[in-house]
Order: C-alpha cells, then structure tokens, then sequence
C-alpha cells in the first residue's frame, strides 16, 4: 500500500513549545516510510477548509529542527470551531473532499478542549462516510485544563515566566515602595482555572516574599476582604505584590473583568482584571498602584521556556505520530506523572477524545490556602517540576535566532469555498 500523506494543523492561543510538537510530529513522520508528506494547515483548520495547504517536505531538516525552539504558531493558527455534523455538514463533508484530493490518511489536530472537540468530530464523521483517516489530537494550552494529563504541553513555559516575573517584578516594588508604588497587580491568563496564577505562588520562598495576594476563579472574590487582605500586607510588609488570574469571579460567577462581550467560542470576553483590582485599592486606600498585563508576553517568552515542557511537548507530538502507525484512532497522547518516584518522571500514554474534548480540569482546592490567596505544599510540589530546567535558544547578535518557514503551498485542487462562520 502507497504511503499516505499526513495533515498537521495548529489550533487556539498558541505557546512558546507549540512548534516544538510540531517538530516531534514532522520529524517521527519524515522517519518512516510508511508516511508520506507532512502537509501543515495554514491557520489550523481552517487551511483545510480553504485547501490552504503548507508542504513541509519542502522545508530544510535544520529548519524543522529549528521549530524546536521557536516560538508561536509556524504554520499559523485559528479560532475556528466546527458545530455540529447535523448543524454544518457542508463543511465536513468539504474537509473530506480535501482529504481525498491530495490523498491525506492522517490528521492530527495540535490545541486544547475547543481543538479536540474539532478533532473528535472529524474522527465520528469520517468512520459515518466510512472515510479511511486516522484523528489524533495532540494536547496544547497555556490554561493547564484538560483533563487525564497531568499538565499540558505549554503550561510549564508559562508558569516559568510568570513566577520568575512575579519575583522580579517583586523586588522591583520593594525597592520603590517606601516612596512611591505600594502595591502592584500582575494579570495573568486563565478565564476558568487558575493553574497559570497559582505558578506565580513558585516565587515565594518564605512568608514575606511576593506573591502576598493570588487571585484564583476557583474562589470566589469578595471586595471586603481583598482590601483588608491588601491593607494588611502593606502595613505589615510595606507593599503588596497581586497576581490575578484574568478569570476571578464574584460568587454569583459574575467576572471581576467582565467586559460585556463574547468571542467567538461564546466565551465571555474580559476586560482587563488587574486596573479594575487598582481602581479598587487606589478608591479604598489612596495607595500608589501599578498594573501589568502578562497577556501574549507569557505564552511567547521561549527564552525563559521549560526545559521539561519543551521535552514534554515534543514528546506528544511523536507520540501521536507513533499512535496513528499502531492504528489509534480518535485518542490523545497524555502526560502521566510516575506518583510512585520520589524524582519527578513521566511517561506519555493515550486517553479517547471523546473523553477529554469540552471539558476543563479546574485547579483542586487542596492546592489553594486556606484563605484563598496563596498555594499549599501540595501545590508547590505538583508546579515545581514543570518549572525545572532551561532551554535556551541559540543567539544572534544579542536575540533569539528563531527560524522562518518557506510556507510553500501545495496546488490546490478544488474549487474554492465558503467558509460559515
């Protein structure tokens, strides 16, 4: 039987590891002959849709070598989600007709709930046209909030960056505050799960240090007590170091940020958590305030990435090309932490899509304090081990040297398409 071809594709926020999973998944396909060309969707799905293929065979081995350490989306990503086949069967059946024409057997779908919800649906309708293709999602989300892993891919990076920020940042505020800021606020991502925020609690190695404040949507924000907790701090250390997760809630699930809009997942849209929690202090205490927003600084910060979420991502990427050679269909590669080794070690197994798509894994209240406003041992020990470790990229005079793809586009073969949305 002919080899057939392969279709990778990048979905959702991207990461500063999210190429190096792509790296795993075109170089495990370039080393077997039972594959034949990696075709990357330009735009995640949506480069199938429109038949906006990218031919990574044309691609140097030192340039796919070089995705390792790059960061962001290489081929492009989107924010596309598939409705239902009932709802919207033209643009499955669109998928399949791209398929057929450039005689692709493999998809593999690289993001988070949204992508493997995209990646289970093309896998339920392909087996109903009885299609021949092989679905394998692969797990990617800063959040930290798909379920059976025992982290995601891109979350190590970024828990790196915003506990080595939230420190440095920290001693910043302690050498201005005794005439001027006192209290500082950093946001971070996370609208659900405050697992990205409770990484900045890595920062604080005794009972002083920053973060003095972590804000989770776990627990639900009350303003009474925030101030008080502020206040408090201030006067007893002399400034206040806040790390908010973009997701913190009022008890009624009201965001702190609500903005007053949707994206296009329906998810609310939020409008900036850390000035709304200054307006507050500054109304309150007259204290001197200052903000900061994480946003894509986190996610794109390779340069302060984590050793063992570089190895982790690349891991799944070859582990779902090895699944799809097995004949695994619709699974995801997962990450499994040895709990029986006193030495953090991990091994990467398969779990259905249909069990991980749509769902979100919230951080567990055994890794919050008490009172809401820092992480227990417990905690420490599940974050540390995804912090550890650098990997540096090369440099070039004084910057990252990342590397650029050629994006050359296969010829397309169909007639043009509309897309729904």
């Amino acid at each position: 039987m002919a080899p057939r071809n392969v279709f990778y594709a990048q979905s959702g926020g991207v990461t500063a590891v999210i190429n190096a999973t792509a790296c795993g998944v075109i170089e495990t396909a370039r080393g077997s002959r039972r594959l034949g060309k990696v075709y990357a969707g330009r735009n995640g799905i949506i480069g199938a849709l429109r038949e906006e293929l990218i031919d990574t065979s044309k691609e140097s081995k030192a340039t796919i070598a070089g995705l390792r350490y790059t960061p962001a989306g290489a081929f492009g990503s989107c924010r596309y989600k598939l409705a239902n086949a009932d709802d919207n069967r033209r643009e499955y059946e669109r998928l399949i007709e791209v398929f057929k024409a450039h005689d692709i057997g493999y998809f593999f779908y690289n993001g988070g709930g949204d992508s493997q919800d995209t990646a289970n649906k093309v896998a339920e309708f392909s087996q109903a046209q009885n299609f021949p293709i092989t679905c394998i999602g692969i797990p990617k989300t800063v959040d930290n909030d798909l379920p059976l892993t025992d982290c995601c891919p891109g979350f190590g990076s970024v828990a790196k960056y915003v506990a080595v920020s939230t420190r440095e940042a920290g001693l910043d505020v302690a050498s201005m505050a005794e005439s001027s800021t006192k209290v500082f606020v950093l946001e971070v991502m996370g609208r659900h799960a405050g697992w990205i925020a409770a990484a900045a609690g890595l920062a604080k190695d005794s009972r002083n240090d920053p973060p003095h404040i972590i804000l989770f949507p776990e627990i639900p924000f009350v303003r009474k007590d925030f101030l008080k907790k502020v206040k408090e701090t201030v006067n007893k250390v002399g400034h206040c170091v806040i790390v908010a997760s973009e997701g913190a809630q009022y008890k009624d699930g009201t965001f702190v940020a609500d903005a007053g809009a949707k994206d296009v997942f329906g998810h609310t849209q939020l409008g900036g958590v850390a000035p709304t929690l200054v307006d507050m202090v500054k109304a309150e205490h007259g204290f001197k305030c200052h903000w900061s927003v994480a946003d894509y600084l986190q996610r794109a910060a390779r340069h302060v990435a984590s050793k063992v979420d570089v190895k982790q991502a690349y891991a799944v990427g070859k582990a779902a090309v090895e699944f799809a050679l097995v004949g695994k269909n619709a699974v995801l590669p997962i990450i499994v932490r040895d709990k029986k080794s006193k030495r953090y070690r991990w091994h990467i197994e398969d779990a259905p899509l249909s069990k991980v798509a749509n769902v979100e894994k919230p951080l567990p209240r055994s890794y919050i304090t008490k009172d809401g406003y820092g992480i227990t041992a417990k905690g420490r020990a599940y974050l540390a081990p995804l912090i550890e470790g650098e990997d540096h990229p090369p440099y070039r005079n004084g910057l990252p040297a990342y590397v650029s793809l050629k994006g050359s586009m296969v010829r397309k073969k169909l007639p043009s398409f509309e897309m729904d949305g």
